[in-house]
C-alpha cells in the first residue's frame, strides 16, 4: 500500500495516454480529477493481494465518447456515483478500480476513493482503452446468472441533461441502459458498477494495470527533456512496442453517434496508406492491400512525431504527422474481459471487421 501523490497523477495521465489508444478521456481532466483526489484526501494504491478475498471493490469510470463536446462531468458526480452504488449495495465496499487505462481513465476511482475512504485497487478490466463497458466486465457481460448494480451521474446542468441512474440487472442489459443514459446526458457521464469480491478480481482482471501506466508515465516524463524522438523511443523500449508506420493523416471519417465515435482515419506512410479502424478507439489498423497488422487487444496509439504526445481521435487534423504505435498483446496482461467472447460482436458489426477471431485466439 502507498499513497498517490501529484507526480503519481502526472505520471498516470502520461502512460494512460499510450494506453488509451485514441480514446480513454482527456489530459486535462485527468489532472484536474486526479489533482482534486490528491488534494481533497490521501487516495491510497494496493495490491489485491493485500486484500481478503471476501473485500468487495466496485469499477468507477466514465461511459461515452471522447469527441463529444456536449458532456459535463464534475468530479463530485464520480464521488456520486459511488455514493449511490454503495447505497443501494447490501455489502461493505472496500476498494475502487478501473476498467482501463486511459487519458484520465487511469485515475477514475482515485478522487471517489479520497472522498469516502475506500482504496484504489492496483487492477484494470482491461490494459488499453475500449469502447463499451462490457468489453471492461471483467468476463461478466455473457452471464445471465449474475445480477449486478451499475450507477451514471453527470450531464449539463444548463441544458437540464443532468442524469442520476441507478439499474440493477444483467451486466449486458444494464451496459446498454447505461449508454443510452450517457448519449440523453450530452455524450459523457460518470460511472460506478460491478461490486465484485476480491477473490473474483485476483483471476479476472489484469492485474496491477495502474502501476503499468505509472512506471510509464515516469519512463516518458524522464524522456521528455531529450524530445519526441527520445520519448517515442521510451515508450517502445519500456512496452515492448513498435511503429508500423509513420506519416501524415490524409482522412477522417468519425462521427458521433449514439455515444460512440465511429469511423476510419486514414494516415499517409511511405509508399503505402493504413486505415485505422475506430470504435472510441482505435480497434484495427489495415495497410493499403487491406492486409491486418494489429488488432484489439493490441495497444493502438497514434503518437505526435512532433512532440511525442499520444494523439487522440477528436484531436487528429490532415495533415499532421504522426507514428502508428502499437504493443502485441502478448507483451500485456489480458483480463477475461479480452477472452469474454460475447462482447465482440456487437463492435464488429459497427466497424465491419473481424476482431474476435484474433482476439480470441491463443
Amino acid at each position: 500500500m502507498r499513497v498517490l501523490t501529484m507526480d503519481d497523477v502526472i505520471a498516470a495521465v502520461k502512460g494512460g495516454s499510450v494506453f488509451a489508444s485514441g480514446g480513454g478521456g482527456w489530459v486535462d481532466h485527468g489532472l484536474e480529477i486526479g489533482g482534486a483526489a490528491v488534494t481533497i484526501g490521501q487516495p491510497k494504491l494496493v495490491s489485491v493481494d493485500e486484500l481478503p478475498d471476501d473485500a468487495i471493490i466496485v469499477t468507477a469510470t466514465a461511459i461515452g465518447a471522447p469527441a463529444g463536446d456536449q458532456w459535463q462531468m464534475l468530479g463530485s458526480d464520480y464521488i456520486k456515483a459511488v455514493k449511490l452504488l454503495m447505497e443501494h449495495y447490501d455489502g461493505k465496499v472496500v476498494g475502487l478500480m478501473t476498467p482501463q487505462n486511459g487519458m484520465s481513465s487511469t485515475i477514475n476511482g482515485w478522487l471517489p476513493a479520497a472522498a469516502l475512504d475506500l482504496v484504489v485497487v492496483d487492477a484494470t478490466g482491461d490494459i488499453r482503452a475500449h469502447p463499451t463497458g462490457k468489453m471492461g466486465s471483467l468476463g461478466l457481460a455473457g452471464r445471465l446468472d449474475f445480477e449486478t448494480i451499475q450507477v451514471v451521474v453527470g450531464g449539463r446542468r444548463d441544458t437540464g441533461s443532468y442524469l442520476e441512474l441507478v439499474v440493477k440487472g444483467t451486466p449486458a442489459k444494464t451496459s446498454t441502459i447505461l449508454r443510452t443514459a450517457a448519449d440523453m446526458s450530452g455524450g459523457f457521464i460518470a460511472a460506478a458498477r460491478h461490486p465484485l469480491p476480491a477473490s473474483y478480481i485476483k483471476k479476472h482482471a489484469a492485474i496491477g494495470g495502474v502501476s503499468l501506466a505509472i512506471d510509464l508515465g515516469k519512463a516518458i516524463l524522464e524522456a521528455e527533456p531529450n524530445g519526441a524522438e527520445a520519448v517515442i523511443e521510451a515508450i517502445c523500449r519500456k512496452t515492448n512496442g513498435e511503429i508500423l508506420g509513420r506519416g501524415r493523416v490524409a482522412h477522417s471519417t468519425v462521427t458521433y453517434s449514439g455515444a460512440f465515435d465511429i469511423g476510419k482515419v486514414y494516415v499517409d506512410v511511405p509508399g503505402n496508406r493504413l486505415t485505422l479502424h475506430v470504435m472510441n478507439e482505435y480497434m484495427a489498423v489495415d495497410d493499403a492491400e487491406g492486409n491486418r497488422l494489429t488488432t484489439y487487444p493490441d495497444v493502438i496509439t497514434t503518437i505526435s512525431t512532433e512532440t511525442g504526445k499520444p494523439v487522440s481521435v477528436g484531436h487528429l487534423k490532415e495533415g499532421m504527422e504522426i507514428a502508428v504505435f502499437r504493443i502485441h498483446k502478448r507483451y500485456i496482461p489480458l483480463s477475461s474481459s479480452v477472452r469474454d467472447a460475447s462482447v465482440y460482436p456487437e463492435v464488429e458489426q459497427a466497424l465491419g471487421i473481424q476482431i474476435a477471431d484474433y482476439a480470441l485466439a491463443e
